[in-house]
């Protein structure tokens, strides 16, 4: 492990969690002690259905998606995320039960992660943490409710549009059916969507 890439990674992180509310100096060197700096490659599972997640991870680059299958065993993706996003199987990760969830890497990647029992540690010996995860929770519950919104309200081709904005380069990371099952329409249904944006 190169100290210097791990320090340096950790920068965007520090970044994000010191816009929510400024960090102290012990906090952040309990961060330095426990973030361990991770490489993976595309294809690695990261979780599978049926594990307990015990990692939270940050992306420092490379992307992601969380997906399961269904009673016939077809693939439903439930989220992307890409470089700055942290990274969790909410329920499993929260109450220490089975994943319902896969998270799959979308190509090579670099992660910050750390244990639930280490982040658990941060919270007991700084209670003013407690604040950034309650807001980096929030986000992420918002993005969830905001899918959960836009597939039942949005027609197929504003969702696609919605995706494009807000993950602008998943079309070089995600499969046309890994997207298509993101937004709850058929490949074939996406791939008239594109041929008309095309036009």
């Amino acid at each position: 492990m190169d100290t210097l890439n791990e320090l340096s990674d950790m920068e965007p992180l520090f970044r994000i969690l010191t816009f929510i509310a400024p960090f102290s100096g012990a906090l952040r060197r309990r961060f330095e002690d426990f973030i361990v700096r991770r490489s993976y490659p595309k294809k690695f599972h990261l979780l599978k259905e049926g594990e307990v997640a015990h990692h939270i991870y940050f992306i420092c680059s490379g992307s992601a998606r969380a997906f399961y299958y269904d009673h016939e065993g077809r693939e439903h993706t439930t989220w992307f995320m890409s470089e700055n996003d942290l990274m969790i199987s909410v329920y499993s990760f929260y109450t220490q039960q089975p994943a319902a969830e896969n998270i799959e890497l979308l190509e090579d990647s670099v992660l910050l992660t750390m244990t639930w029992n280490q982040l658990n540690t941060i919270y007991a010996e700084f209670p003013e943490y407690n604040y950034h995860g309650r807001r980096v929770t929030e986000k992420y519950y918002i993005i969830a409710e905001e899918r959960a919104i836009l597939l039942r309200t949005k027609k197929p081709s504003e969702r696609y549009q919605l995706l494009l904005k807000n993950q602008p380069g998943i079309l070089k990371h995600a499969s046309l059916g890994q997207i298509a099952t993101f937004l709850g329409i058929t490949q074939e249904t996406l791939s008239r969507i594109r041929a008309r944006k095309e036009i």
